[in-house]
């Protein structure tokens, strides 16, 4: 099906008498006469790039994070810190409670959401991938940056297969991985070989011992007329954050000075007349490479689920996004390519309001065939939240907090532990909980939950740990996770200190923790190869039981005063500044 803009405007026709915003409704609510969908031809390259959709088929409710602090940025690079909400706003004049203040803050999150609806949708991003190409034609490339296998049931259920299927019917060109790897090296290179149509490539995983490259590091394109080198990027940490037993014969890394050889090697030996890098790095790290390796002129990243900002970041003489997460986003680059360079760009990030854009019914039909076998178990009701439930934010997400309760209280445990995951979608109140909404949450492929005792030294070693991969002033030794959710565990955390000094005050049920006296801790998705029950299953006994839940009150830290102002806190009274 090829979707002109008179198709599409039809279609909305449609949509708002049937329940979507009409065409005039859209405009309207952006400010403007206009449709926002509708973006001028230009230049001879149009970059389509999404990532981190984490398996959602259907659209979600997504809330950008209220906490996301950054470290460096600013006086390292000369780039706009990590900002969140109403500065966020302010800064890049974004009129709050318009559909872009509701794609890119968290601010009024829960009015919002009820007011335009649920974000991404895979049907609603192949109706505008459709607009565009038929749009621009052959001038378009499609790059997915990754985490498009994981964090569903049906994504788990099928190995990925559901989500191949999904990205064939899209006609991906290229995609690069990090959650992928979880279903071990055997699954990834079947799937990668005879099902998924899209080109793989990794400049930076090689085989163990011998350092052969894995997958191809680089592909050519042409494109009206211009050769279009893509450089892909895996996740340069994935055996450290994952188990590494998934891919026991690879190396991963950054390789920065591999990367500079292969952009080097487009350019000289290839004649490339610019080079893209699709990466999973995560956003800090990609600016330290854009800083470190010179000849790149775009980078798509991914990762980190961040948008620095409505337009790219620029490091020396590279422009750097990161699209969001859960399809919430489609980013649209329009390039005018010259010989041997980029004369100039069109930059655009397309929210993915699922209420403004009407499903494409060929991918719409495909989602409802994949899921149907699953569907009776997916709807099972658990239980009712009082709560907006959300994962994403610096320390504990209200989705991790009933989670730790559950595990400390079915475990019984003085205390609990949960990763510090950035996928997982959010929950409005008085919305029912339902068993895709818990595996929405911890669908992964090393799920047991165990109980382990920690000294009370151990258990600041791990926290501090965590804390580190968290705001290490090295993006390079940045990880991309967020802090390590607790269960009954306080303290006062200083993002600004060294390993070993950033927590003070470290207590368990409100009592000061004692350095040789052990604690009892419930946990999940253990780095080494244990049994156990899968977390899913714990969790949604715990809901069952409870029929209503809230998550107040929530496990957070208190910060330094050092913090306070600090424009990556959007509500400050929630740690005491």
């Amino acid at each position: 099906m090829n979707l002109s803009r008179r198709d599409f405007m039809a279609m909305m026709g449609i949509a708002g008498a049937t329940g979507f915003l009409s065409p005039s409704a859209i405009a309207s609510s952006w400010g403007s006469g206009k449709d926002p969908y509708e973006i001028p031809e230009y230049g001879n390259v149009t970059l389509l790039h999404i990532t981190d959709t984490h398996a959602q088929l259907l659209p979600v409710w997504w809330r950008e994070p209220g906490t996301n602090i950054g470290t460096r940025e600013q006086k390292e690079w000369g780039v706009t810190p990590h900002m969140v909400g109403d500065k966020k706003l302010e800064y890049y004049g974004i009129k709050a409670g318009t559909p872009e203040g509701y794609a890119l803050s968290c601010m009024d999150f829960d009015t919002l959401a009820h007011k335009y609806g649920k974000i991404g949708g895979y049907a609603h991003i192949a109706t505008l991938v459709k607009r565009y190409r038929e749009q621009v034609g052959k001038k378009a490339i499609l790059l997915d940056g990754g985490d498009a296998w994981q964090g569903s049931a049906t994504s788990l259920w099928t190995k990925a297969e559901d989500m191949v299927g999904a990205q064939n019917l899209l006609k991906e060109d290229y995609f690069v991985g990090h959650w992928e790897f979880t279903y071990g090296a055997d699954r990834v290179e079947y799937l990668l070989k005879h099902k998924l149509k899209a080109k793989f490539l990794s400049q930076n995983v090689f085989t163990i011992p011998w350092d052969e490259p894995v997958f191809d590091p680089y592909d050519i394109r042409e494109v009206s007329g211009r050769k279009v080198a893509i450089i892909g990027q895996s996740f340069p940490f994935t055996p450290i954050a994952n188990p590494a037993y998934f891919v026991p014969k690879w190396s991963f890394g950054i390789h920065p000075g591999h990367m500079q050889k292969m952009v080097d090697e487009c350019r000289q030996k290839h004649k490339a007349d610019i080079v893209v890098v699709l990466s999973h790095n995560g956003a800090d790290v990609d600016k330290k490479m854009a800083s470190q390796v010179n000849g790149i002129d775009i980078i798509l990243g991914g990762h980190t689920h961040e948008i620095m900002g409505p337009r790219p970041v620029k490091i020396n003489n590279t422009l750097i996004i990161n699209t969001s997460t859960n399809g919430k986003f489609l980013a649209r680059f329009d390039l005018d390519v010259g010989k041997g360079k980029l004369n100039g760009w069109r930059f655009n990030y397309l929210p993915i309001i699922s209420n403004m854009i009407p499903e494409d019914q060929e991918m719409a039909d495909y989602i409802t065939k994949v899921r149907a076998p699953y569907a009776k178990k997916l709807a099972e009701p658990l239980a009712v939240t009082e709560s907006l439930l959300y994962r994403r934010d610096n320390f504990n997400g209200t989705f991790d907090q009933i989670l730790c309760d559950a595990l400390r209280e079915e475990m019984d445990c003085e205390a609990a532990f949960s990763p510090g995951f950035r996928w997982g979608y959010c929950k409005l109140p008085g919305e029912t909980i339902t068993m895709e909404d818990v595996m929405g949450q911890t669908a992964i492929t090393y799920p047991q939950v165990t109980v382990t005792e920690y000294t009370g030294a151990e258990l600041k070693n791990v926290m501090e740990q965590v804390a580190d991969n968290l705001f290490n002033p090295n993006p390079y030794y940045i990880q991309g996770g967020d802090m390590i959710r607790v269960g009954n565990i306080q303290y006062t955390m200083n993002p600004g200190e060294t390993i070993d000094k950033r927590i003070t005050d470290l207590r368990v049920g409100g009592k000061m923790v004692q350095a040789n006296k052990r604690y009892k801790v419930a946990g999940w998705g253990a780095m080494q190869k244990v049994e156990g029950t899968p977390v899913w299953e714990i969790f949604a006994k715990w809901l069952r039981s409870k029929k209503t839940v809230s998550a107040n009150p929530r496990d957070l830290p208190v910060l330094t005063k050092n913090m306070a102002g600090n424009p990556g806190i959007a509500f400050p009274k929630e740690y005491d500044l």
